[in-house]
């Protein structure tokens, strides 16, 4: 009787990170793209973080203002 044929154990690469670093890459690009994109003026001389602060404390007073109405 023939005996089985033994398989050489496959050998593997140990992973080296290249996922890692492509997606470190990437998100350095969006975060530095997103924080000058808004700290340029868009409107005028007010960036975007000025125009959010804004909206907010309308949408902040507002709120209030309904909350203190003398309606029940």
């Amino acid at each position: 009787m023939k005996k089985p044929a033994t398989l050489k154990p496959l050998r593997r690469r140990h992973p080296r990170g290249q996922a890692m670093v492509e997606y470190s890459v990437i998100n350095w690009v969006l975060v530095f793209g997103l924080v000058v994109a808004m700290t340029s003026d868009v409107f005028g001389n007010q960036n975007v973080i000025d125009l959010f602060l804004k909206a907010y404390q309308v949408y902040y007073d507002s709120f209030y203002m309904v909350l203190n109405l003398p309606f029940p």
